[in-house]
């Protein structure tokens, strides 16, 4: 029987292709009116945030191979520059249908159950006088009106940073039209909760800033006005053998990750075309990169109104996990694995067992060492304590006295935690633990 050749490109499916399949599926749950309706903002959301993360990581590698000459076809017949096109295709339809989401059935879904996400010209004078007042004492302090003229440069605007940008006019030199650029403080909430009786009402806040320009720009006309986003290459460049410490490379690169080149920009959709024209020149887009959006730029804010609006009968009913319960005979979680093995699911078994297992680890003086592959944790994880706690035990003139491998430089807590064995080759390793621990 002859071996079945596996060159044909039918076999494959492009990779970048299927992920923006998978987010559509994400966008379909959004979609869904058997879903809650703060459920499905929420779905929204992350398929938002999912798609930042696949242009600053996935898009921004693939046009990085392109620009280093790398154009040769994959497993599935593509060329990059094909890749590219039928991305960049399905980026764009993908962004279309978001917003239609948002604007043909989410918002007004909202606003029937009494959630509203207004504008300016829709505020009544409570509202407004609110507003005045937000503005006075909460953003105009931390804004940074920049006008771009040949004495001040376009100014550097940090990845996925929300920006608004201005057409101005001189009052007494009307020929010449100039950038005014603001960035909009991360500091504060892109929604911002309103006075209200009897419905939960939002502005966003890029809404306040246009809103407040005239007041930063004197001697200023503002002919036009709309908010922006620039996504930028977030991938990590290490030259290891070149780096003296690799975690200090990794710091500086998490740093320059914020400034690298762009490689989208959201901007609003009726921006005045000398605005789209000017910022794509700027920041050196081609045409493709350009996202005009019929909405909010970035709409993975819209998470903050499921966070704030406490209308649980439009949620996911409140789920609570199966906690790990140990037989009468073990005293702890290392005698009832000695027994037998332990299989977590989550998140229908609760992650307390995880974070347990691993303090117990860390407070042991048996344990040789725990090795662990973490994704991520929560901004309250009691895992990363547990760690830091194991390592100072490890540290010479420790609890545990144990020493730590000789490197020629001091060691991170977190690269290495060994603690002194009373049990030779025992050793906690969870190494790979999915969760949010």
């Amino acid at each position: 029987m002859s071996r079945i050749s596996l060159d044909n490109p039918a076999y494959y499916i492009n990779r970048e292709l299927s992920w923006l399949a998978f987010n559509r599926r994400v966008l379909e749950e959004a979609e869904d009116e058997t879903n809650p309706l703060l459920e499905r903002v929420k779905f929204l959301s992350i398929t938002a945030s999912n798609l930042d993360e696949f242009v600053e990581v996935r898009v921004a590698g693939m046009g990085q191979q392109i620009e280093d000459g790398y154009t040769e076809g994959g497993p599935d017949g593509l060329t990059l520059l094909e890749e590219r096109n039928l991305v960049s295709r399905d980026m764009h339809e993908f962004v279309d249908d978001q917003y239609r989401c948002w604007n043909e059935k989410l918002r007004p879904a909202l606003a029937e159950n009494g959630i509203r996400v207004l504008s300016i010209d829709e505020l009544d004078s409570r509202a407004r006088e609110f507003v005045e007042d937000y503005c006075e004492r909460e953003l105009d302090l931390l804004l940074t009106p920049v006008t771009v003229d040949p004495a001040h440069p376009f100014p550097r605007v940090i990845n996925k940073a929300l920006c608004a940008a201005f057409l101005l006019r001189r009052r007494r030199r009307s020929s010449l039209t100039y950038t005014g650029v603001v960035t909009v403080p991360r500091a504060l909430p892109r929604l911002v909760r309103l006075p209200s009786e009897g419905t939960d009402d939002f502005i966003f806040l890029t809404d306040l800033v246009t809103f407040h320009a005239a007041r930063m720009y004197h001697g200023y006309d503002i002919v036009s006005s709309a908010a922006f986003r620039v996504t930028r290459n977030s991938n990590l460049y290490l030259a290891e053998e070149e780096s003296r410490s690799l975690l200090e490379s990794v710091r500086t690169e998490l740093h320059n990750r914020r400034k690298g080149d762009a490689v989208r920009l959201e901007i609003e959709a009726d921006a005045d075309p000398e605005i789209i024209e000017r910022l794509r020149t700027n920041f050196e887009l081609q045409p493709w990169q350009v996202f005009p959006v019929h909405g909010p730029v970035n709409l993975s804010r819209l998470f903050n109104i499921y966070e704030q609006t406490a209308r649980p009968e439009l949620k996911f009913k409140t789920f609570t996990p199966r906690e790990l319960r140990l037989t009468a005979k073990s005293k702890d979680l290392f005698e009832e694995l000695r027994r037998h093995d332990i299989l977590l699911h989550h998140p229908f078994d609760s992650y307390d067992a995880v974070s347990s297992f691993i303090e117990s680890a860390a407070e042991d003086p048996r344990v040789l060492s725990i090795k662990q592959t973490l994704y991520r944790t929560s901004e309250h994880s009691l895992i990363v304590p547990a760690l830091i706690s194991a390592a100072l035990v490890a540290r010479p003139g420790g609890r545990g006295g144990a020493g730590l491998p000789r490197t020629g430089r001091p060691e991170n807590p977190l690269q290495t935690v060994i603690a002194r064995a009373a049990r030779p080759r025992w050793c906690c390793t969870p190494l790979c633990s999915f969760g949010n621990g």
